[in-house]
């Protein structure tokens, strides 16, 4: 086992915890995929669906369910995806940064490895606007993806969104985010919708109007901890939830940082454990209220990581099992 780096906590106060709508718990369909960890999951206008696998490996699947087919290897860990207009696979990589993707060649160009001067650590999602403009989260500046949850327990807030200048240039739009992750753009294109998975919320930060280049929150306090985020057909924000909020470990965040550097030197089976349920839920880009969802367990499938809409499913990753897995829609909706 690879050992341990370092962490420097810092006290931090939780934010409280609100109840969501019951959800539905409807029957899940399980899809083997050759490999673990299928982080996010995206189609293109093919039909076809798109994800990496922690090997480094990128993978195709045929709309109607065919056979997968690898089209590339990062080298690293390929996390968020988006399908770029002009066909490119855009590829969030915790090792190597921002990459672009040619589907027909397999080719990978690197568009962003670093930001402020330094490397990117953990490049977690990413987005593209009408425009064509490419924005992006890093969930944070200190640690690669094989250590998630160093970040979390430190509490540090490193995370950032990030915008890709034409010329090359990365531009910071937020700083200090806890563990920034999912991020997608509204169907109207007046805002981005980026998720914070440590501090349970997702915010607006918005592009046009009155509030252009301010961050507004659209979903706060959630019970659970929100993941990588896509728009649904009907402009709902869909948020993975990828583990509950847990008790056990954010009761010790305002307590002296020596007892977390004591928690991350124990053993990982008396750590807190995520417990792998199947979670997802999409809100409204206005109200921020919870409009479909569903949560329910299966024994090959859970820890929702990524998700989007194809075909009249939801379907969704994770970073814990060797499938992907998908529900009708129709099921979602709240009663």
């Amino acid at each position: 086992m690879a050992r341990k780096p370092p962490i420097r906590p810092v006290r931090w106060q939780p934010p409280p915890i609100e109840k969501l709508p019951d959800m539905p718990a409807p029957g899940i369909t399980v899809v083997p995929v050759p490999g673990n960890g299928p982080e996010d999951v995206v189609v293109d206008p093919a039909g076809q669906l798109w994800t990496g696998l922690e090997d480094g490996r990128i993978v195709r699947i045929p709309a109607d369910g065919g056979q997968p087919t690898v089209v590339a290897n990062t080298g690293g860990r390929p996390l968020g995806l988006h399908v770029a207009r002009d066909g490119r696979v855009l590829i969030c990589d915790s090792h190597r940064g921002l990459l672009a993707l040619d589907p027909g060649s397999g080719a990978l160009d690197v568009l962003a490895d670093s930001v402020d001067g330094r490397r990117l650590k953990f490049c977690s999602n990413v987005t593209e606007t009408a425009d064509g403009t490419i924005y992006f989260t890093e969930s944070t500046a200190d640690f690669h993806f094989e250590n998630y949850t160093a970040p979390i327990v430190e509490a540090r807030a490193t995370g950032g969104l990030y915008r890709l200048d034409a010329d090359g240039t990365v531009a910071t739009l937020a700083g200090g985010l806890y563990f920034a992750n999912g991020v997608t753009a509204t169907a109207d294109g007046s805002a981005l919708v980026f998720a914070e998975t440590q501090a349970r919320r997702l915010s607006k930060y918005w592009l046009t109007g009155p509030h252009a280049g301010s961050v507004t929150p659209l979903a706060a306090h959630l019970p659970g901890m929100p993941d990588n985020l896509s728009t649904g057909a009907d402009g709902r924000i869909w948020a993975a939830l990828v583990a509950e909020a847990n008790p056990a470990l954010e009761s010790l965040f305002p307590r002296a940082p020596i007892i977390r550097k004591v928690v991350w030197r124990l053993p990982e089976r008396l750590q807190p454990q995520i417990k792998p349920e199947i979670w997802a839920v999409a809100f409204d880009p206005d109200s921020g209220a919870a409009v479909a969802g569903l949560r329910t367990v299966h024994p090959d499938f859970g820890s929702v990581t990524g998700l989007v809409e194809a075909a009249g499913k939801l379907w969704m990753g994770t970073i814990s099992f060797g499938a992907l897995a998908h529900v009708d829609l129709a099921a979602t909706a709240l009663r």
